[in-house]
């Protein structure tokens, strides 16, 4: 490649300097900015805007970091990856100072050769050609930075995120998977759904699946062992639940709490749809069905808090927390990676056949709960410090 010949440039276009990669940051006053690829040294975030005070440890990082991590079960991609955080600045004995948190976890576990035969082949599904369309140059060793790798950073973040709405306002984020394939879990209170049920079966054995319907989980782990040894991938659904979230956040037009929820969780890798509340069900109910009522609930300390009935609205009205719980679902497509032959071309627009070689999930559903949860906390996280820095002392 010309490093000076921009690629776009055959349009018409009369700049000569191929573009740089922008967006690599998210947030306002809670604001991570993330750096690494799939196959390079590590990945590693920095974080400003937390609180000075919060107690934080690589242990406390590596809670979610290990529900997210590579090679934890049969139904995960099998590299592996120790996953082990080391936080660079920003703590000292063991509480946050209130500068900029910059936190590393390296890569341990790369198999580039696995990619040396299909460089300049465009995989299906991926973003090789758009990379290509975009930059006139990428890193093919398993995507770069448009792998899923790099949201170990977005993980780490989210600890802090989840540390900093526990001690503001008691804030809870949980996730779980909603649906694989055709099987649909029954969940009937969101809210009322627990880390552990998530993460452990009744008779104590891993749930693998983070799915709280038991029933329905074993028919998805089932499902995902099949579409694996047809070397085939399958997609689904994952809800995520934020609690006690106080009435007020977000703002009414261009910022609202359900935008930044959606542009978190769409900046994803692999999501292809968000809702929240009822969602798309909404277009075939009637307003007189679709509203949610109000009435006043007397607290203990004598308060009388305005709640709803229902919460088809999904804890946001107007683009504003409404005091209710939280609820948005994302939609995920299936692993693109497949070890099966499909038809493709090279970078030269030559017709060829690929077959993607490496270790890759044969759904990504399991792994995606503590990453959709770290994204919903840090918009939570930067709407209250937002909020928070608009009212008067």
């Amino acid at each position: 490649m010309d490093s000076l010949k921009c690629p776009v440039a055959a349009g018409g276009a009369t700049d000569t300097l191929p573009p740089g990669m922008a967006g690599n940051s998210f947030g306002q006053a809670f604001r991570i900015t993330t750096a690494g690829e799939s196959h390079g040294p590590g990945n590693v975030v920095i974080i400003d805007g937390c609180p000075s005070g919060l107690a934080l440890s690589v242990e406390d990082l590596l809670v979610d970091l290990d529900r997210r991590k590579p090679g934890q079960s049969r139904l995960v991609t099998q590299r592996q990856e120790s996953d082990t955080p080391e936080i660079l600045s920003g703590v000292f004995e063991g509480r946050t100072t209130g500068t900029s948190l910059a936190i590393l976890i390296r890569n341990e576990d790369q198999r580039s050769r696995d990619y040396s035969a299909i460089k300049d082949k465009y995989r299906p599904g991926h973003a090789d050609f758009t990379y290509d369309a975009k930059y006139g140059f990428r890193d093919y060793r398993g995507g770069g930075r448009s792998s899923a790798r790099e949201t170990v950073a977005r993980v780490a973040a989210g600890v802090v995120a989840k540390k900093v709405i526990s001690e503001a306002f008691g804030g809870k984020v949980v996730g779980y998977v909603k649906q694989v394939g055709t099987i649909v879990a029954r969940v009937d209170e969101p809210e009322a759904v627990t880390l552990a049920q998530v993460e452990t079966f009744p008779d104590g054995s891993p749930n693998i699946v983070r799915c709280p319907d038991v029933e329905r989980a074993h028919e998805m782990i089932e499902l995902i062992d099949r579409v694996r040894k047809d070397q085939d991938s399958i997609g689904g659904v994952s809800e995520i639940v934020a609690s006690n979230v106080p009435a007020g956040l977000g703002e009414p037009v261009f910022d609202k709490l359900k935008a930044d929820l959606a542009k978190a969780l769409f900046s994803l890798p692999a999501v292809v749809g968000v809702e929240y509340g009822s969602g798309f069900a909404s277009v075939v109910q009637r307003g007189s069905e679709h509203n949610d009522e109000f009435f006043a609930q007397q607290s203990a300390t004598g308060m009388r808090n305005i709640r709803t009935r229902s919460n088809r609205h999904g804890g946001m009205l107007g683009g504003i927390s409404s005091g209710m719980p939280i609820v948005v679902r994302a939609a995920i497509k299936p692993t693109s990676s497949l070890s099966r032959e499909q038809r493709t071309v090279t970078d030269g627009g030559d017709e060829t056949t690929i077959v993607t070689k490496g270790r890759h999930d044969p759904c990504l559903l399991p792994r995606f709960v503590p990453i959709g949860e770290a994204m919903m906390a840090i918009v939570l996280a930067d709407h209250y410090l937002r909020l928070r820095g608009q009212r008067p002392a």
